[in-house]
């Protein structure tokens, strides 16, 4: 089974690491680079959550203006 962490484009790891980063800081939740053991689950699911709806508006967003 392959390992759905891994980057299809492994040059864009540190882009997404730095957006988990700033995602993190704007909801206000203490994370760090490395083990982050000490944050809830729901800490860590409103990170990700978070992240999926800001890709996919930008998406929507890029998407709507191909279609002007």
């Amino acid at each position: 089974m392959a390992n759905s962490n891994k980057s299809v484009v492994p040059e864009a790891k540190e882009a997404m690491n730095k957006f988990k980063m700033e995602i993190a800081n704007e909801l206000g939740v203490p994370l760090s680079n490395g083990y982050n053991g000490n944050l809830t689950s729901a800490q860590n699911g409103s990170v990700g959550g978070y992240m999926v709806k800001k890709m996919i508006e930008a998406q929507e967003k890029q998407m709507s203006q191909k279609n002007l």
